[in-house]
Parts: structure tokens; C-alpha cells; sequence
């Protein structure tokens, strides 16, 4: 593990992972709880989007997510608590039809994030009676790198099918996850967070 001193003063670390390798995952788990003694917050977050061969997509955003539960779920037993955050999405929730876009999001992409919701729910049962909380974020449309390629007309129709008007911010979802890790959530389990401007609620 690569470690570093963050800005507030703390300290971050990184392990180049491929998370639809289940010894990458289980390693990377391994490392860090190796380097901070314990795991409280797990986060699976590993995801290719767009219209990826379906095997891949399915390797990478399902699987990689059930890894991380699995080996994660091995360690928090141990210490009765702990929290898991999956990434899902709108698509996890709502087809998708996108104007000129043939497929949507993708058959695969929309199938792992619906996914991914099972998941979520089958490991909250499973670590309930071990103080271990698995909940599910569901974002819209945010305005990140990736949102930036696709071209204006597109990007303008997305803007304008958002109920509030516009994309949503990375830091918006990243505080529904620490919402998540926190205690302020300990009596959720189970639950997809939805942050998505109302998007579905059209």
C-alpha cells in the first residue's frame, strides 16, 4: 500500500486494484486492515459505464461489489461492526432512453446497477445480527469528467430532464456517503439512497 499525508493532516493510502479479480479485491482488503488494524467502511465504488462487452461490465460492476462485500464481511464479523456502501445508480432503478442513443445506458450497465440493489439488500440481511450496516447509493446525472465528453445537445436534454435543473455535484454524493458511513444512518440497512434531482421521480 502506498501511503500519503493528506491536506487535513491524516493519512491516505492506494492499492492499484482490478476489482473483477476476486485475489485483488480479497488483497487489497487484506492490505488494509494489515495497515490500519481494523476495517470500518468499506465503499464499492469499481464501475465501467457506457456500452462495455456484457462480460466485462458484469465482472467489474457485480462482481467486483460482491468481492468487496464478501472479504469485507469476513473482517467486520470478527469485529461486530462495520459498514458497506455500494455504488448503484439510477439506472439500478428506471430504465433508461437516452435520444439518439441506441441501448440506452447499456443492457449490461442497467442489469449490474438493478443488480447491485439485490446485493446490497441480501448482504444487509446477512450482517445485521453482526453490527454490520449495507446500504446503496443511487446518484443521477453528476457532473464529472465522464459527463463532460458526451456531446451538448445531449448533455443539454439531460440538464433539462432533471427535475431541479440541473447536474448534480461530486461533492453531493459524497456526502450521502459519509451520510452512509456515519451514525447519523444506524438505523438504516438495506436501502438505496437515491441523489438524483428527482429523476425519478418523473
Amino acid at each position: 500500500m502506498t501511503r500519503e499525508v493528506t491536506d487535513k493532516g491524516g493519512t491516505a493510502g492506494f492499492i492499484v486494484t482490478d476489482a473483477s479479480q476476486e485475489s485483488d479485491v480479497k488483497a487489497a482488503i487484506a492490505a488494509t486492515v494489515e495497515a490500519y488494524g481494523r476495517l470500518d467502511i468499506l465503499v464499492n465504488n469499481g464501475g465501467i459505464a457506457g456500452l462495455a462487452p456484457w462480460e466485462k461490465t458484469l465482472a467489474v460492476n457485480l462482481s467486483g461489489a460482491y468481492y468487496g462485500c464478501l472479504h469485507a464481511f469476513s473482517r467486520m464479523r470478527q469485529q461486530g461492526s462495520g459498514v458497506v456502501i455500494n455504488m448503484s445508480s439510477t439506472a439500478g432503478l428506471v430504465g433508461t432512453r437516452l435520444p439518439g442513443v441506441t441501448g440506452g445506458l447499456g443492457h449490461g450497465y442497467a442489469a449490474t446497477k438493478h443488480g447491485i440493489i439485490g446485493l446490497t439488500k441480501q448482504f444487509a440481511l446477512d450482517g445485521a445480527p453482526y453490527g454490520i450496516r449495507v446500504n446503496c447509493l443511487c446518484p443521477g446525472w453528476i457532473d464529472t469528467p465522464l459527463i463532460g465528453v458526451v456531446k451538448q445537445p445531449l448533455n443539454e436534454w439531460l440538464v433539462k430532464s432533471t427535475p431541479m435543473g440541473r447536474l448534480g455535484r461530486p461533492e453531493e454524493i459524497a456526502g450521502a456517503a459519509l451520510f452512509l458511513a456515519s451514525d447519523d444512518s444506524s438505523f438504516m440497512t438495506g436501502a438505496p439512497l437515491v441523489v438524483d434531482g428527482g429523476w425519478t421521480a418523473r
